[in-house]
């Protein structure tokens, strides 16, 4: 798939480049961070409940985990994880 860009302002396709490439690779960091973090969250929980976090998220999204704060954390790490594994996914196919 191509993409085009449209530049509104005197700057070159090279500063351009140079600008969203930048930006692309803080967002990566920013992705890796995000799921380290969501990881460890989603690996502790694991352990602690013994189950895995798609079993989680099944049982949870069906009712059939009770209202436990931990349940709410768990969610929230696990689709947070999801989230930023796709955006990673997105970033890593970029090539400019």
């Amino acid at each position: 798939m191509t993409l085009t860009v449209g530049i509104k302002g005197d700057f070159t396709p090279q500063e351009v480049s140079e600008v969203i490439r930048a930006a692309l690779e803080q967002n990566e960091r920013v992705a890796k961070y995000k799921i380290k973090k969501y990881s460890d969250i989603c690996e502790n929980l694991e352990k602690k409940y013994e189950m895995d976090s798609d079993t989680f998220m099944e049982k949870f999204d069906s009712g059939e985990l009770g209202d436990d704060d931990d349940f709410f954390d768990w969610y929230a790490a696990k689709r947070g994880l999801d989230i930023w594994s796709k955006k990673l996914k997105i970033i890593s196919t970029i090539n400019i």
